[in-house]
């Protein structure tokens, strides 16, 4: 097996891996379903799933990419038995990360537009219509975000083009100290804010009744269920092979279990502190959390906006999101590069230019669907809206689907080959005595997962 690049530190690896999984899912999603279904009631539910569902699929992840040594490429093709198909799937695992940057390098693009705008102070002076209106006028100008965006793909194609240790593990190591350095900074100031106790209380209480019932006594337990079930399992990013990529620059010093709770400790402790900075504002200006775009674009700057030194405050809170957005997409990049690398033996350098190009062509659909083809729909959703769907209701959970069952069963890599490898090196044994558990019970749950994201889409509202 010919030399491969590996990390230069078991550090740079949890830091990368970790930024991979972290992103706007942490900062706009989960403060909003832990608002919606209780708080810190619901918060602890969400923790039990992502140690029982989230996790294993990582270790299996992980493990995949270790043992083969390449991207998912060529890592089913290198470790599945003679003449079985598993290695089919690698097209549409390199697929889902296709499409995965095709709209998140346009909203990675809306981050830094908005830093820049909190710095030059442009939204002083704006009440929350004017707000709202100042996200409107950036989507009507597809000009603006072609130029951000660009500036994303450059940035992120920069990074990858320097290598593995010189690039990307570098530039990762300190933008993620950056981030987490920011976000410490940003909730403390949020506790700190007059009016900030009730919202504190709301999220670090847990009040069981409000997980069961919501404010008019309808009952959501279930609801909650699927919710924390799903932030769980889309948080660390699975199944398209984003994980495996930076398991086989690893060597075997370390068992995967623990790398992964590493990871998955990381990831939780970014979206649990992204709560600590909204809940805390949003009780102290009577604003409620909103979901996705509405509560980073139009929330959140005018409670900004009516803060003690909002501009500073509000350009840090921008600068932290970009870098949770292009930790992401550096990630993704490099698992994008090394699939080309592997599959058709390209160098770093032309691999870049190709998917350069590519990336910056296909994301053009997301910018114009927000306004020259805004009138384009399919089943009710626009083109950002398609490609989210694709890819968190489709090839996330079909894909993670995959390496258990190829992890598992006797037609795959199978189990004891894939205990061999989670449980090779030191640390945190990932348990014989679960083995019933993953190749029954996970699949079912994971195929609940894609099942209820269906009827979620489609079903009666």
């Amino acid at each position: 097996m010919e030399k491969r690049e590996t990390f230069s530190s078991r550090l740079g690896f949890v830091l990368i891996s970790a930024g991979c999984a972290i992103g706007l899912g942490n900062v706009w999603r989960f403060p909003y379903i832990t608002g919606k279904y209780g708080g810190a009631a619901f918060v602890l539910l969400y923790l039990l799933f992502l140690v029982i569902l989230g996790l294993p699929v990582m270790v299996m992840e992980l493990a995949v990419g270790r043992a083969s040594q390449r991207s998912i490429a060529l890592s089913f093709q290198r470790l599945e038995p003679k003449g079985s198909k598993w290695h089919w799937y690698s097209y549409a695992g390199f697929a889902g990360n296709y499409l995965l940057m095709m709209f998140y390098t346009v909203i990675a693009g809306w981050l830094l537009y908005y830093f820049v705008k909190m710095l030059r102070g442009e939204f002083t002076g704006l009440d929350a219509q004017g707000v709202a209106a100042e996200f409107s006028d950036l989507l009507s100008r597809p000009g603006t975000m072609t130029l951000y965006m660009v500036i994303v793909v450059c940035v992120g194609m920069l990074v990858c083009v320097q290598g593995l240790r010189n690039g990307v593990e570098r530039v990762n190591k300190v933008m993620m100290v950056c981030l987490l350095a920011l976000m410490v900074v940003l909730a403390a100031n949020s506790v700190l804010l007059e009016g900030a106790g009730e919202g504190l209380r709301f999220y670090l209480q847990p009040n069981f009744h409000n997980l069961v019932y919501d404010a008019e006594g309808n009952w959501i337990l279930g609801e909650a269920v699927f919710a924390a079930m799903g932030q769980a399992f889309f948080t660390l990013s699975l199944g398209i092979g984003a994980i495996s990529i930076f398991g086989s620059y690893i060597g075997k010093e370390h068992r995967l279990a623990g790398e992964a709770l590493r990871i998955g400790v990381l990831d939780t402790c970014v979206a649990f502190v992204a709560g600590l900075i909204i809940f805390p504002a949003c009780s102290a200006f009577g604003v409620s959390t909103g979901e996705g775009p509405s509560l980073v674009f139009m929330t959140l700057p005018n409670i900004f906006n009516h803060m003690a030194l909002g501009r500073l405050w509000g350009g840090a809170f921008f600068l932290f999101l970009s870098f949770a957005a292009l930790s992401t997409v550096i990630a993704v990049f490099e698992n994008i590069i090394s699939f080309t690398m592997d599959r058709w033996g390209l160098d770093r350098k032309r691999a870049v230019i190709v998917n350069f190009v590519g990336i910056l062509l296909l994301s053009m659909p997301c910018v114009l669907g927000s306004n020259l083809w805004s009138g384009f729909t399919v089943l009710g959703m626009d083109i950002s809206g398609i490609e989210d769907f694709l890819v968190s209701q489709n090839i996330l959970p079909l894909g993670s689907l995959l390496y258990v069952l190829f992890c598992t069963s006797k037609g795959g890599w199978g189990w004891e080959n894939f205990l061999a490898e989670a449980n090779e090196g030191q640390g945190l044994v990932f348990p014989k005595g679960v083995r019933f558990y993953v190749s029954y019970i996970l699949p079912l749950i994971v195929l609940f997962v894609f099942v209820m994201g269906y009827w979620n889409q489609f079903g009666p509202k």
